[in-house]
């Protein structure tokens, strides 16, 4: 995630680490290639785009940006429900910890390291990782390292040994209800997340997309270069700018759970997960939050 202020003069004309700008460079230099073709085309050959009105492109332009922002509205709702998932998982974290607070202190560490194994496990699960690797840090996995669901495989042995220690005495039935609870809110994340990360958006309509803005913006030097010259490029620069920013960004929004610089900063809310359940624990060595680096925080 891109963290930075409120975006300056400087900022807006000259930044492009964290901009859109590295992704759609390629598609840029290929209209102002285009643009360059149609405009020496019209001075060689005058009128011979005199046919072509700028009209019919205004119309299209307008539904292409209508439907542009309803798929960036849907990318941007998976990316903010991303959010709220891992915000309440973090609740749930803190809640478990809490609640624990009249267990045995072995049983009590176990647990919550649990947490963190879970948390790290979901975030190596989510970006396509060795949640095997990511786990074994806090618990050890032994068998359960042949499941196809290791990160559930955490939760499924904290419950087991809830249920342990209810009918060991040493919590009750009520107090065991009550973890179980939290638990059962970590399993919601987790498949909530799951759905989000494995249902990208339907590909005809991205493709669908992609194709128009590509012919738009193709197309649209040959209805101005007539008019206007050379001045050509900059209007069909901008509107590329926009239209190919926008398309890119939907795209790493679609994922919220990736590496790209705007989706969510996964690895830094876990590691919120761990510094909060290893304070819990009393100790005082704890690892450093997660810093942003180059204004992206991951």
């Amino acid at each position: 995630m891109i963290v930075r202020s409120k975006p300056r003069l400087q900022d807006i004309l000259l930044t492009v680490n964290g901009s859109i700008l590295p992704r759609i460079v390629g598609k840029l230099g290929l209209i102002a290639v285009v643009s360059a073709i149609a405009v020496l085309a019209a001075q060689e050959h005058p009128g011979i785009f005199a046919r072509i009105s700028a009209i019919p492109f205004t119309l299209i332009g307008i539904a292409l940006s209508v439907f542009m922002s309803f798929r960036n509205n849907t990318c941007y709702a998976r990316w903010w429900e991303g959010r709220q998932l891992w915000g309440e998982l973090i609740i749930s974290a803190r809640s478990l910890g809490r609640e624990t607070l009249l267990l045995p202190q072995d049983d009590r560490r176990e647990l919550l390291r649990g947490v963190c194994g879970f948390a790290c496990g979901l975030a190596a699960r989510l970006r396509g990782q060795s949640e095997i690797a990511a786990i074994e840090p806090w618990i050890d996995i032994g068998s359960e390292a042949e499941v196809p669901n290791v990160t559930n495989a955490v939760l499924d042995r904290m419950g087991r040994r809830l249920l342990t220690l209810m009918q060991e005495g040493s919590i009750t039935p009520i107090h065991y209800s009550v973890l179980e609870d939290e638990i059962r809110s970590l399993s919601k994340v987790q498949a909530a997340c799951e759905r989000i990360s494995m249902t990208p958006v339907p590909f005809a309509y991205s493709l669908l997309l992609h194709r128009t803005a590509l012919i738009f913006c193709v197309t649209l030097p040959f209805s101005l270069a007539g008019s206007v010259g050379w001045w050509t490029l900059l209007p069909a620069l901008l509107i590329a700018y926009t239209f190919f920013g926008l398309d890119a960004l939907g795209h790493e929004l679609e994922d919220p759970f990736g590496f790209e610089p705007n989706c969510l900063p996964v690895y830094a809310l876990k590691r919120t997960i761990e510094r909060e359940m290893l304070s819990l624990l009393g100790e005082r060595d704890l690892p450093p939050p997660m810093k942003p680096e180059k204004s992206i925080l991951h």
